[in-house]
């Protein structure tokens, strides 16, 4: 459903530069990466295939946002045209080439705007490429990116009592989060003089951080019905917090 089918991670160290620190890249190899870049994205949406046959160096590795773990051949061959019903554009902005010789890194975010069967919908990467010069012509050795946390659209969720997770919660014997509500919305605080963060319902008992991490909180309830415990969902894992008092 992604325009970004593939999200891209790369090693770095593909090749040996001369230099041990980087130049910023001429303007001229500056607009070829660019092109490059841009034509391998706009394949994505179409299916074409070619143009990432013959972008990528033969040992290339990409490795997307989840994880996942991908070569050339298998690259080549995941790229489809997109279904009816699914289209997707990338704008590459604010581009950052620097030279290690015969090696480039390309530093750029990559914005990207998707309809979903008349749905749209916003996504934006933080993406380092890394290219190499073989044969006289400049290839993609690694593809890095990482999503970056945009503001989620605002759910309304009713029956939502926010004095009940009102409170503190213990997940050691010196670390302590405090929760309050005022005008309506809800609050954690980690530590006292941090910056409070605000959660934003989901769900009954659901709720996500407004902060970069945009973790999930998990209030639940014990057999009385009352919230005796936090969770947070911090990358795949559960940091529970006990409510005291």
């Amino acid at each position: 459903m992604r325009v970004r089918t593939l999200g891209f991670l790369i090693i770095a160290g593909v090749a040996s530069a001369p230099s041990a620190f980087a130049g910023e890249a001429p303007k001229a190899l500056r607009e070829e990466l660019l092109r490059t870049t841009q034509a391998l994205v706009d394949a994505l949406p179409t299916g074409d295939r070619d143009v990432w046959e013959k972008s990528l160096t033969d040992d290339a590795v990409i490795i997307d946002e989840f994880g996942r773990i991908a070569h050339k051949a298998d690259t080549v061959a995941s790229i489809h045209a997109f279904p009816k019903g699914l289209s997707g554009s990338i704008e590459l902005r604010d581009p950052h080439v620097q030279q290690y010789g015969d090696t480039a890194i390309l530093q750029v975010e990559e914005y990207e705007r998707e309809t979903v069967f008349g749905q749209p919908l916003v996504v934006r990467y933080e993406s380092l490429l890394t290219f190499v010069k073989q044969s006289g012509a400049w290839k993609l050795a690694g593809y890095e990116d990482v999503t970056l946390p945009t503001e989620p659209p605002k759910l309304t969720v009713t029956g939502l009592t926010l004095g009940d997770y009102q409170g503190s919660y213990r997940y050691a014997p010196d670390r302590i989060w405090t929760v309050s509500h005022e005008q309506g919305e809800l609050h954690v605080l980690a530590r006292p003089g941090a910056k409070p963060n605000l959660l934003q319902p989901i769900g009954k008992d659901i709720f996500m951080g407004s902060d970069d991490e945009r973790n999930l909180f998990i209030f639940r309830r014990g057999a009385d019905g009352k919230v005796n415990a936090l969770i947070e969902r911090r990358k795949f894992n559960d940091l529970r917090l006990d409510r005291t008092g």
